[in-house]
């Protein structure tokens, strides 16, 4: 899988290949540089680096070469974590991070959009018929979406999934973002998963929900109650998605709780 493209693009092999059930991955070096060659294997990557090669190294890692599966992009080799912030009480410190992160991947470039980009509308496609099947909080979550979809706003190519392990500390460069699904809609969508994030273990702990959703608000402009709302839409197509494999969704069911009673209190 790899050697066409280490030929082609004269790379040299700097550690183990890694699998993911999307792609297939394998750090590099080319003149020296530490790269990561990644290959597809799902559409959803292939969408990624279109929209890694469009973002242009603004906001997300530079591609440095990009042909059919086959993407290289810079590799981070920073030593800070996002993780590990949120974990050793500076969890404050890495959402204000990926706010400022999200934001730089939104702003406006003068150059067509990706073709493949996928509209949130079609992101959503599961939560319906999930909702109708497992009814409960997947209803509200299902009814907060129409409403969402109803009146689009700040239209922006988004990530997708902007979460501690997707940006990444790269030196000299800042943080930059990798792994994107190539998404289309409102930028508000691209902060639910913080919120849900790194883990099960910090993403509930008390109070941290509500705190998290005022510095994601005050750190991008956002609205609380529209932040709220996609949140509440997300975790239930979270949930639907996860039960739809036949798997428990307790912390998405966690999450849209959390999102409905903020935004019952107003």
């Amino acid at each position: 899988m790899f050697e066409n493209y280490l030929d082609r693009w004269w790379l040299q092999p700097d550690g183990e290949p890694i699998t993911t059930t999307t792609s297939r991955l394998l750090p590099v070096r080319r003149d020296g540089v530490p790269a990561m060659l990644k290959v597809a294997t799902e559409p959803e990557e292939r969408r990624g680096a279109d929209t890694m090669t469009w973002w242009d190294g603004e906001g997300a890692a530079r591609v440095l070469a990009h042909e059919g599966d086959a993407l290289l992009m810079e590799r981070a080799e920073g030593p800070t974590s996002l993780e590990e912030m949120a974990r050793s009480g500076r969890d404050d410190e890495a959402t204000r991070i990926m706010c400022q992160v999200a934001t730089r991947l939104h702003a406006p470039r003068m150059r067509p959009l990706p073709t493949s980009l996928v509209p949130l509308p079609e992101w959503f496609a599961a939560l319906e018929p999930g909702a109708a099947r497992h009814r409960g909080i997947l209803e509200h979550a299902a009814a907060t979406a129409r409403h969402l979809f109803a009146e689009p706003r700040d239209i922006a190519v988004l990530h997708g999934d902007i979460h501690h392990g997707n940006i990444l500390d790269f030196g000299s460069q800042g943080w930059l973002a990798i792994d994107p699904k190539g998404l289309l809609g409102e930028r508000a969508f691209d902060f639910v998963n913080i919120l849900r994030n790194p883990d099960a273990g910090i993403a509930l702990r008390p109070g941290r929900f509500s705190r998290q959703v005022t510095i994601v608000a005050g750190a991008t402009g956002l609205n609380r109650v529209r932040l709220l709302q996609w949140t509440l839409a997300f975790a239930g197509l979270s949930a639907a998605w996860i039960l739809g494999d036949g798997d428990e969704p307790r912390l998405d069911l966690a999450v849209a709780e959390l999102a409905a009673a903020e935004l019952s209190r107003g």
